[in-house]
């Protein structure tokens, strides 16, 4: 389950992108990566992942494109974002969120 909710979740974005801009905005390879991080970790991990990816590549890229002085319309490798996040959730996916919860209901 894992697997095929990552790859359609990823194969989703990708499509909903290319359709509204009529450009690639993701590799199959981010697919095949958060399908095998949702194989290893089952599709609880999923969410977490792709949220820290994506500030975590937002914030990096942003800081790339400043310091290089590059135009915004820069592709930036998403694939070492998912994987750290991927590593992240993995070792630590159940109490990150869990201590987050924690901490905001209090």
């Amino acid at each position: 389950m894992g697997a095929v909710a990552g790859y359609l979740v990823l194969w989703s974005v990708y499509w909903l992108f290319r359709l509204v801009t009529g450009k690639d905005g993701l590799g199959y390879g981010d697919f095949k990566l958060l399908a095998a991080l949702g194989a290893w970790g089952g599709w609880q991990i999923l969410p977490f992942t792709l949220l820290l990816s994506s500030v975590t590549g937002a914030l990096i890229g942003l800081i790339l494109l400043r310091t290089r002085g590059q135009q915004a319309g820069t592709p930036i490798p998403f694939g070492p974002y998912l994987a750290l996040a991927g590593w992240i959730a993995l070792l630590w996916g159940g109490q990150i969120p869990a201590s987050y919860l924690h901490f905001a209901g209090s």
